[in-house]
């Protein structure tokens, strides 16, 4: 079963990217998936296999020496590698959103004709690294406060100096954290009575002084992102630095919401996996298991169905949602987003649920990886800036008030 539906729908690009993904995830990162799991350890050789296959500049533009992907053909990619090693395709995300938040994203913003001077020259320096250097970038988002759900100013300040910032703060479950070259770091310009307008996206190199890795990684799942805390002390950047111009990330999250939205192609993925062993296991095809058929089982059968019924609910939404991107999407559209992301996230614990319950006891051994999915899939809910519980409260929230529309407390 093809993760993004009817084949014949896709673009040549789209069909190309995703078998790609598909042979590579097949042949080599499902079987190191589990090692990485159990030393929480980071796939650097995963890492060497995409940049082999270019999908390290699956979203640089052409014209920069990359592959030139839109945002729907990145997503229907990234569920693929999920599909075969989720924590492989969620520290992917992180790098590819620096460059989908740098291209696409960024040319569709409203810019000073010096600030898009700028911003081409800076971002034509980090494509370079990425599309003839295979540099790999990353997102280091969470702070342990309101930031990242987009109620406060990130606590991590780049202060303005001669020539470019001093960058001083914290970031936690920062993914590839001693692996990726560049933290791409979401910070605040450091002014008197600065907002989340003042927001800079700022790549700093991991080896520039002041740059450390700190604090243990030992979590439920996920375990092969290695996301542990990145301590920024005083740490010296030159503006040429710059992701986007100062202040454009504000514009980006308001314009642009689906940019949040590239976590939960990783869970698409996982809800799929979880389908496919179920198939596998009950049609005795499991490698290395003894050949007992379950298939003849009426609740076996009724179990698979729903699960069938649930992952095509949960592609359907995962398939709108990627053709919807786009800059300034309207009131529904923008709601679709919440209940999109929503579903692909708890939907994929829900499948992996009810995945181990349909096999049974055997399922739960380490050795195969419906336990391994299950742990995965939990995660998904928690991750900011749209955790499961913040997409509810904006979804009901826009659906019964319109822009400006407020009511008075009531007692």
């Amino acid at each position: 079963m093809h993760i993004a539906g009817n084949v014949q729908t896709l673009t040549p690009l789209q069909r190309e990217l995703t078998e790609v993904a598909a042979t590579l995830g097949r042949e080599r990162f499902a079987p190191r998936a589990e090692r990485h799991d159990r030393e929480a350890s980071f796939p650097f050789e995963n890492y060497d296999d995409l940049r082999e296959a270019g999908l390290l500049k699956i979203c640089v533009p052409r014209e920069q020496g990359g592959l030139g992907a839109d945002f729907a053909t990145y997503v229907m990619v990234a569920a693929e590698i999920g599909r075969h090693c989720g924590a492989t395709a969620l520290s992917y995300n992180m790098h590819v959103c620096s460059t989908l938040w740098a291209g696409v994203i960024a040319d569709a913003l409203e810019m000073t004709p010096a600030q898009r001077a700028d911003h081409e020259a800076n971002r034509a320096v980090h494509f370079e690294r990425i599309a003839r250097h295979g540099k790999i970038y990353s997102q280091p988002f969470s702070e342990g406060g309101a930031a990242a759900a987009g109620k406060a100013p990130w606590g991590t300040l780049a202060h303005p100096v001669d020539g470019g910032y001093r960058v001083t703060g914290r970031k936690i479950f920062a993914s590839l954290a001693g692996a990726a070259d560049y933290y791409g770091v979401l910070c605040t310009v450091d002014r008197p009575g600065a907002t989340q307008r003042d927001a800079l996206y700022l790549a700093v190199p991991a080896d520039a002084p002041g740059v450390t890795v700190t604090g243990d990684w030992d979590p439920l799942g996920m375990r092969g992102t290695v996301s542990r805390t990145l301590v920024f002390d005083d740490v010296y950047v030159p503006a040429s630095e710059r992701l986007m111009p100062e202040g454009l990330y504000w514009q980006a999250a308001l314009r642009f919401p689906h940019m949040f939205a590239t976590l939960s192609p990783t869970y698409m993925g996982i809800a799929q996996a979880a389908y496919d062993f179920t198939v596998a296991y009950l049609r005795a095809e499991v490698p290395g298991m003894p050949k007992v058929l379950r298939r003849m089982y009426p609740t076996k059968q009724v179990a698979v169905a729903e699960m069938r019924i649930r992952l095509e609910q949960t592609r359907a939404l995962f398939l709108q949602n990627a053709r919807d991107a786009a800059v300034d999407p309207d009131k529904d559209t923008r709601m679709r987003l919440y209940a999109a992301h929503y579903t692909i996230m708890e939907n994929a614990q829900a499948l992996a649920a009810l995945a181990i319950r349909t096999c049974g006891g055997q399922s739960l051994l380490k050795s195969l990886p419906l336990e391994r999915l299950y742990r995965d899939s939990r995660c998904g809910s928690l991750m900011l800036p749209w955790t499961a519980e913040l997409c509810v409260d904006r979804l009901g929230r826009e659906c019964l008030y319109e822009a400006g529309e407020r009511d008075e407390a009531i007692e």
